[in-house]
């Protein structure tokens, strides 16, 4: 089976949990459009929902498929969230923001009733940190010394940059450094760590989120893991 035709696959798949007259989170990513795609087929075919876009690469999507929007504050909660992942562990805690969302998805993520994550099976790692470095959001002021306060963290934060090698901009109007290690022991701790920095917004460690895993393997197989009680 193609990459092509997994994304399709899982992206059916999600999307075929979304029930008539739910409010649901949009995430951002390959994967979160493969389930777009799929969710702008329903709709068209009748099905009402309403969704909250986490960018605004997203909000286009959404849009151009004919998927009703509101913004994040005009709900009080969300019945459902879907999103795509970059590492899942296997206590269903995953490191998210290689899209340069983060803060959105995690802001949407939370007032989810249910929040679902979709990946390929390559995803799934015995511990994170250890497939891609960790995202975190920090505003552009002082990003210098920002760095290096996350850098005694024993990471090794570098700048993300975009076209022409200036720094990558959010929507939030945020940079983010992308933060190798050799593996995060105790993803609970570094997540506080952290948040307690002055110029850090927010990271890619979604930490006692998820409720429900979707992953497909090269086969094509689709196997699903809840999170341990």
């Amino acid at each position: 089976m193609t990459d092509e035709q997994r994304l399709q696959s899982i992206g059916e798949r999600a999307a075929a949990e979304v029930e008539p007259g739910m409010i649901v989170g949009l995430g951002t990513g390959s994967t979160a459009d493969a389930m777009i795609q799929a969710l702008g087929v329903r709709v068209a075919a009748g099905l009402k929902v309403t969704g909250v876009t986490t960018s605004d690469r997203t909000s286009q999507l959404a849009a151009s498929l004919g998927i009703p929007l509101v913004p994040l504050d005009a709900v009080d909660t969300l019945d459902l969230c879907i999103d795509g992942a970059d590492e899942i562990d296997p206590e269903l805690n995953v490191v998210k923001g290689r899209g340069g969302a983060l803060l959105w998805e995690k802001l949407t993520a939370r007032q989810a009733k249910r929040y679902i994550i979709i990946a390929s099976a390559e995803k799934l790692v015995d511990r994170l940190g250890t497939r891609l470095p960790l995202p975190v959001e920090i505003v552009p002021y002082g990003w210098h010394h920002t760095s290096a306060e996350i850098a005694r963290l024993d990471l090794v934060p570098e700048l993300r940059a975009s076209a022409g090698n200036a720094p990558y901009v959010t929507d939030g109007g945020h940079f983010i450094v992308d933060c190798a290690s050799s593996g995060i022991d105790d993803a609970r701790q570094l997540a506080r760590d952290l948040k307690s920095i002055t110029g850090v917004v927010d990271h890619g460690l979604f930490i006692d989120m998820v409720d429900l895993v979707l992953t497909i393997d090269t086969a094509g197989d689709i196997h699903d893991r809840t999170r341990p009680v």
